[in-house]
């Protein structure tokens, strides 16, 4: 699949739309993310990661227009017709109603809200890292309705279904693609920061 856009012009974009570090740290978790996915499942791994790390590009701007306004400003960095449908189909069912079709746009549904479940478990840990995570501990986090309430546990459970996976399969491997790419983002979030 073609993206249209180099990452460079996807993190320029990304950066002039998002200046929070929350915002900016979890596009590129995700980014990170379905690049690991994309490489476990044989897939263009280019292509998957440009859609995580743009999938939010509208909403620290123009959040009661998420998965609407992001379609002007994908276009106008030179975005592809697919690169726009996967970003769109993230928010299937909660802001938008483009559906995820192609297995990226199917992880990218279930993964992005995991990520964010996943990233506020690790905040409450002594280490602060989902390095050391058990699956199990995840599944208490899921579980604990009050934790992160933010983070929708009904579209983690369709984007199971739609993958066809057990929902323990999605987190554990979600779980261990955060803890392969931790330390990049990381790395990454700093040096963004060191330049604003």
């Amino acid at each position: 699949m073609n993206a249209g856009m180099t990452r460079r012009q996807a993190l320029a974009a990304l950066t002039r739309y998002n200046k929070e570090p929350f915002h900016l740290r979890h596009a590129l978790t995700v980014e990170r993310v379905m690049a690991w996915y994309a490489r476990e499942l044989g897939e263009d791994a280019d292509f998957w990661a440009l859609a995580g790390l743009v999938h939010d590009i509208d909403f620290e701007g123009w959040p009661e227009e998420h998965c609407v306004r992001c379609v002007p400003l994908l276009e106008e960095a030179g975005a592809s017709p697919e690169l726009i449908h996967a970003v769109c189909s993230h928010g299937f069912g909660l802001c938008g109603d483009v559906a995820p079709v192609h297995l990226m746009e199917k992880v990218l549904f279930a993964a992005d809200e995991l990520t964010g479940l996943i990233g506020a478990a690790a905040k409450m840990r002594p280490s602060k890292s989902c390095a050391d995570m058990e699956l199990s501990s995840l599944k208490k986090k899921y579980k604990d309705k009050k934790f992160a309430a933010g983070c929708s546990r009904e579209v983690i459970r369709q984007g199971a279904e739609m993958l066809g996976w057990e929902l323990d399969t999605l987190m554990e491997r979600t779980l261990r693609a955060m803890a392969a790419t931790e330390a990049d983002v990381e790395a990454e979030c700093a040096a963004l920061t060191e330049t604003r």
